[in-house]
This record gives C-alpha cells, sequence and structure tokens, in this order.
C-alpha cells in the first residue's frame, strides 16, 4: 500500500530553487515517502507536528524535507524543503 505524495506550492519554489545536485537527491527521497513515509533516519520533529528527512552526502546531510503524516488517508504532505540552516525557520 503506498501513500499518495503531495507537495505544497511554497515547497515546490523551494525545491525548484535547489542546486541541481540537490534537486535530484530530494527528488529521489520524495518519491520515496510514497513507498515508506517513516524511512530510516526519519526524525519527527519536537514542538510542530511534522517530520524531517536529511538528504546529503554520506554522514552530512545539508538538506531537508519537512513533511506530515496523514496515516488514516495515506497522504504525506511536504511542506518544507530547503538548506538546514533555513528549513526550520
Amino acid at each position: 500500500m503506498t501513500y499518495q505524495v503531495t507537495i505544497l506550492r511554497r515547497a515546490q519554489k523551494e525545491l525548484g530553487a535547489l542546486p541541481d545536485a540537490a534537486y535530484a537527491r530530494v527528488g529521489d527521497a520524495i518519491r520515496g515517502l510514497g513507498e515508506n513515509p517513516r524511512p530510516a533516519g526519519c526524525l519527527k520533529l519536537a514542538g510542530r507536528d511534522g517530520w524531517r528527512i536529511r538528504i546529503g552526502n554520506y554522514r552530512v546531510g545539508n538538506y531537508r524535507v519537512v513533511y506530515e503524516i496523514d496515516d488514516g488517508r495515506r497522504i504525506v504532505a511536504v511542506l518544507h524543503i530547503g538548506h538546514r540552516r533555513d528549513v526550520y525557520r
């Protein structure tokens, strides 16, 4: 059973602004959320709703995808995509 992945308009703009190498990795990670919305290394955010995954090189994840999961409707909604220094603001 797969989840439907939706990307909010704000997150689509953030995705489009990424460098080419990061764009490919982030795109692959987002597609993977449809199969497994809680992949290894994901983290439930503290102090707000949502989850995050890191995308980057081995042991250094410079980019984050922040998303919410609705298990009842089987939907993953991508809220923010960006560099780790900016995405939580």
